[in-house]
């Protein structure tokens, strides 16, 4: 259980992580160079995990157990970097562009939570939704 919160506190700090450091970039930087260095640091990040989560079976044999959503993942991640250092670029708010993209991103994929992976939606599910929808509308709203 207590990988259970402490996965969803990461996730949520990472993601603010993520939209202030994002906001930060300076502007006059090279995309490329800037995600390059991202994704150097990420590498040497990610290689100190396998002190955390070490290989049981071998490099080789979880290389074998990988499918296409490691390579589309990468091409996920880098859409979300490019895409997020545009918009601060461009002059969006830190705080509506980050709630826009994962409601609109979060609601695209509900269908796909259905179809392809049978998820259910309950009634309080669907109000979330609605909720999220009036959301929207109210974080646009020129008033």
């Amino acid at each position: 259980m207590p990988m259970f919160y402490f996965s969803i506190a990461l996730a949520i700090g990472a993601s603010a992580m993520y939209h202030f450091t994002a906001k930060s970039t300076p502007a006059h930087v090279n995309f490329t160079v800037s995600l390059l260095t991202t994704y150097a640091a990420a590498f040497v990040i990610t290689l100190l995990g396998f002190f955390f989560f070490p290989i049981q079976n071998g490099l080789a044999a979880e290389l074998k157990q990988l499918n296409w959503a490691s390579v589309g993942l990468a091409f996920a991640v880098v859409g979300i970097e490019f895409g997020f250092l545009l918009v601060y670029r461009s002059g969006w708010n830190l705080g509506v562009a980050a709630v826009l993209v994962n409601v609109v991103a979060s609601l695209i994929l509900v269908p796909a939570a259905i179809l392809v992976f049978n998820d259910n939606l309950s009634w309080v599910n669907i109000t979330g939704i609605f909720i999220c929808l009036v959301g929207l509308i109210m974080l646009n709203w020129k008033g």
